[in-house]
């Protein structure tokens, strides 16, 4: 007997998946996680002293009757300034059916988003887990946003919050290279269909903006938090690099926001809790050292718009969305939706495995 599963290729996984379900999905599976929280496991990271990591993401979302893994290598460029990479290889997918735990399909490649195509690893995963927190926390009349950064990730974020919240009209943009951000602000206006302005300062994205998003690489906080004005949300997403410190490959803890920001807001919004005691992202993990925030008091995704955390209760709260890192309820549960996409696209190749049982059994 064999069973038969669907290899999928990069070019295989292009356009398949829009913004809107990645995020209903990332909100179906961190809801599930709450009620069954083995199905969720934060991150794990694994490096070499010549600075190749990998990073794995186990998980499942019950409902869509997948569980798996996912997998990402890449190797570290050494030294100061912001953490870049010298390799970035291509995530794998391993997708179980988690009713039965047969192997439904291997994924080799980014699953993009098919209207933006492949700008930056992983980013319409973190970009519709950061919409999630645009669902709840952001002002129902919010008209301006502001942008920190002009990458591929920015992009993503951008429709994220352009998907969720169609009162934006206009947008701030900046980053360090006024060419990047002015190349950002041409094509993704015309693309979205919206006002995208370059603005020479970080002052000038926090002054006046509903929105505050933060989509860099950096290691230094973009802005002094006291710059923040009633009723804003802001949203940070750079990931830790704790485990490399502690190796010794870096020696900055990287973060985009200040104490000052944690300290400031009225509500916090992290991924997952325990995410902080081991990852310890510089953005929530040093005020917390400090005494300047409790642990307690941070709410997690899969809690917001319900009893536990209903989101903005008042038009003048600062709420503030951490996106804590890739976690495999958010990969896996979007592997799926690709899969089945894919599987009724007629695309990829389907290996057929030889069942485990009915192997030669060793003497």
């Amino acid at each position: 007997m064999t069973r038969k599963v669907l290899l999928l290729r990069p070019h295989e996984l292009q356009g398949l998946v829009s913004m809107k379900e990645a995020i209903d999905i990332v909100e179906q599976g961190y809801r599930e996680a709450r009620s069954y929280p083995a199905i969720s496991a934060p991150r794990r990271r694994v490096h070499s002293p010549s600075g190749v990591r990998v990073s794995n993401f186990p998980g499942g979302i019950h409902g869509l009757g997948v569980i798996g893994t996912g997998e990402r290598p890449d190797k570290l460029n050494k030294g100061g300034g912001n953490q870049t990479k010298e390799l970035r290889g291509n995530p794998v997918h391993l997708v179980h059916n988690s009713n039965n735990g047969q192997l439904l399909s291997i994924m080799i490649g980014e699953i993009d988003e098919k209207t933006l195509g492949y700008t930056s690893v992983m980013a319409l995963r973190t970009a519709a887990t950061s919409g999630v927190g645009f669902r709840h926390l952001p002002r129902q009349d919010a008209k301006i946003a502001g942008l920190f950064g002009s990458a591929g990730q920015a992009a993503n974020q951008l429709l994220a919050l352009l998907t969720e919240r169609r009162s934006i009209t206009t947008v701030k943009v900046y980053s360090r290279d006024p060419a990047n951000r002015q190349h950002f602000a041409e094509r993704y206006s015309k693309q979205f269909n919206i006002e995208i302005i370059p603005v020479e300062t970080p002052e000038a994205v926090i002054k006046g903006s509903d929105v505050v998003h933060c989509a860099t690489n950096t290691s230094v906080p973009l802005f002094d938090g006291k710059l923040l004005e009633p009723g804003q949300h802001l949203t940070g997403i750079v990931g830790s690099n704790v485990q490399l410190i502690k190796s010794g490959c870096r020696s900055t803890r990287r973060r985009e926001l200040d104490d000052k920001t944690a300290e400031r807001a009225d509500l916090i919004v992290c991924n997952l809790r325990e995410t902080i005691e081991i990852e310890e992202p510089g953005d929530l993990y040093e005020p917390l050292e400090k005494g300047l925030i409790k642990l307690e008091n941070i709410y997690e995704l899969g809690e917001l718009g319900t009893e536990c955390c209903l989101g903005r209760t008042s038009q003048e709260q600062i709420t503030y969305h951490k996106n804590t890192n890739g976690n495999g309820v958010a990969d896996l549960g979007i592997a799926k939706r690709a899969y089945d996409l894919a599987k009724a696209d007629g695309r990829g190749t389907w290996l057929e495995l030889a069942d485990p049982k009915d192997l030669p059994r060793a003497i």
